[in-house]
């Protein structure tokens, strides 16, 4: 038997370790599992190659929880070691990188999380445990060694009696530790970390039911086995070539990844690069609510088959961490602080890739079946929009595919939309206005007067319109939009055909005086205008850029106007040609005057919904001593 020191200059590095290494102690297992996968692929690789001159087989990397003898077993039969690589590798580099980790991240260390780098994965093991022993047996033709260490810079090495091929690590659980000795504890972070690594990894037994022979007798009692319970599935679908997979296939891993999903994907998108970086991956459209809510199931970050973590910001394009599914990258480190992410080439390149690939993807589906694409629009509209306004290189290409409903449920590229309306909705300046709408329902009286007049009205009622019509508006000239209540349609879509106004100028200076007596001027601006005599006597709009800017403000963006707590202001247009116009102005009595303002306008803010509370009871009951 050997004993020796740990080379290693800081004196007692092991509460530094369990201290800096991970801010979260779980991590062991993946670490410890990950080095066990590692081993094994070792392995397989020699043995491919004829340098290894032994029998791969099936192997299997066992866990196993003593809880009496407060011990964890983590056993692979991969490649295994000699006395020299023990020496070598655990005594020797892992400390020097411990050293130097802790030296270069002594002040920042808890949170800057790059171990990686180090090659300090096995050491985590002190984080739980009081003592550590590796007893390993190489391939090579050499005797077994056991390694022992108790969290001091001591060890021992001794000669093994292991005969079969790998290393067993053992960690004796320490005190503070022991929710690592229950075995729903160790499940679960297994399938956390290490549900689909590449090697099949055992975790007790479980009990199978064999099926029934088909001429068994009546009383035929089925038979029971027991089988290694593997916890793992070591080929998921993102390591497969998409060729390989059909659309059960992709369904059926995405409820794989998602025990808890009950709806089905809309479609998905097989990452697959090679070159300038690896990539694999599989993404998916789940249906999105329009409200943005902060979601459960997010996109994973594998490395080699090992989780990393659900937090993709800085890797995946923001506008696509609303999507669901797998990433998996070598070139991504274990261990990463959000800094060192934003900062790494290699980080932006995979980002810029996957947004490249995604807008293939959509142009793709959108060429192949407009039809299917259409009907899923509602349900990815809200991921495209914050990608059109969010990813410079994604709105370059969204042009072919993005869509703008109408409120008849036609679809249109921006392009076909631009033709579509230019013969009928240039203005008088030459400029194209699309009108739309945000409710179909709130604003169907607006939205039947531009009908009327032969116009089409869009249907945009995602919470980033206001930001993503204003981008368009800026990109493409001679472009304008409208919200069908912004004003009277004939003030929307300016023609040559002007209305004459029936009443004089004094008629018109009387009239407004007897409204304004009448109407809050706190909350309206009141114009008169000539309009169709058979257009609404009142009509209550909201001026578009003061509604824009307040919507953009509030949903982040806009705010140096300081609107989003700006009072709603609102436009009353009183039609002048309108008969119950001429009925207020002619009214000699001043209550009835009054009242037939006052009936004018709850129905006008009746048709905007702004009739509430008080106003509409009150309403209500004037309505009915009228018809009485």
């Amino acid at each position: 038997m050997t004993t020796g020191k740990i080379n290693v200059s800081v004196e007692n590095i092991f509460p530094l370790i369990k201290k800096f290494l991970y801010s979260d102690h779980e991590i062991f297992l993946r670490e410890l599992v990950s080095n066990a996968t590692d081993a094994t692929l070792k392995l397989k690789h020699l043995t491919g190659i004829g340098e290894a001159k032994v029998e791969y087989g099936n192997p299997v990397i066992e866990v196993k929880v003593d809880k009496e003898g407060e011990k964890l077993h983590i056993i692979d039969q991969g490649i295994g070691m000699t006395g020299e690589e023990v020496e070598k590798y655990i005594n020797q580099v892992a400390f020097s990188g411990a050293e130097e980790f802790l030296e270069k991240y002594k002040d920042s260390a808890k949170d800057s999380g790059i171990i990686g780098h180090f090659g300090l994965g096995f050491y985590s093991a002190f984080m739980v445990a009081e003592k550590v022993e590796i007893i390993t047996k190489s391939y090579k033709d050499e005797p077994a060694v056991h390694w022992t260490c108790d969290g001091s810079p001591e060890f021992t090495l001794e000669p093994s009696d292991k005969t079969d091929r790998g290393t067993e690590i053992i960690l004796h659980i320490a005190d503070d530790s022991t929710e690592f000795l229950e075995e729903h504890r160790i499940s679960e972070l297994l399938k956390k970390y290490n549900k689909f690594m590449p090697v099949p990894i055992k975790f007790g037994t479980r009990t199978e039911t064999l099926p029934k022979p088909e001429n068994a007798p009546e009383d035929y009692k089925a038979e029971e086995i027991t089988v290694d319970n593997i916890i793992n599935n070591p080929n998921p679908a993102w390591t497969k070539q998409p060729s390989d997979l059909n659309e059960e296939d992709y369904k059926n891993f995405y409820h794989e990844l998602y025990p808890m999903q009950f709806e089905e994907p809309l479609f998905n998108i097989h990452l697959n690069v090679d070159y300038p970086f690896n990539l694999t991956g599989i993404l998916y459209f789940p249906k999105l609510s329009a409200d943005l809510q902060v979601q459960k199931d997010k996109i994973q970050l594998y490395q080699n088959q090992v989780f990393v973590t659900d937090n993709v910001e800085g890797i995946v394009p923001e506008f696509l961490t609303m999507l669901r599914g797998v990433i998996d990258s070598p070139d991504i480190p274990l261990n990463v602080s959000r800094s060192y992410l934003q900062a790494d080439g290699a980080v932006k390149k995979i980002s810029n890739y996957i947004t490249r690939k995604v807008a293939d993807k959509l142009k793709s589906l959108f060429t192949e079946n407009r039809e299917d694409f259409e009907q899923k629009w509602n349900d990815i509209k809200i991921v495209l929009e914050y990608g059109m306004l969010s990813e410079p290189k994604f709105y370059e290409k969204a042009g072919a595919f993005v869509l703008y409903p109408t409120v008849d449920n036609k679809f249109y590229t921006l392009e076909e939309l631009k033709e579509a309306l230019k013969a009928n909705q240039t203005d008088k300046d030459g400029k194209l206005v699309v009108l739309y709408a945000s409710d179909k329902d709130a604003q169907h009286s607006y939205i039947a007067d531009a009908k009327e007049k032969g116009y089409e009205v869009l249907l945009l009622d995602s919470p980033i319109v206001s930001h993503l019509i204003q981008k368009l508006e800026a990109d493409n000239e001679n472009l304008t939009f409208a919200r069908v209540d912004a004003d009277h349609i004939d003030k929307l879509i300016k023609k040559d055909d002007e209305q004459i106004s029936k009443l004089s100028e004094e008629e018109k200076e009387k009239l407004k005086t007897v409204l304004e007596e009448t109407v809050p001027k706190t909350t309206y601006s009141v114009q008169l205008e000539a309009m169709d005599s058979n257009a609404a006597p009142f009509r209550i709009t909201q001026p578009e850029f003061m509604r824009r800017m307040k919507e953009m403000s509030q949903t982040g963006g806009g705010g140096m106007f300081g609107m989003g707590n700006f009072p709603e202001m609102y436009n009353l247009i009183v039609n002048t040609n309108h008969e119950l116009t001429s009925n207020i102005l002619n009214s000699g009595d001043k209550t009835h005057q009054e009242a037939l303002v006052k009936q004018a306008l709850d129905l006008a803010k009746l048709s905007q919904n702004l009739l509430k509370g008080e106003e509409l009871t009150a309403f209500v009951k004037r309505s009915f001593d009228l018809i009485k």
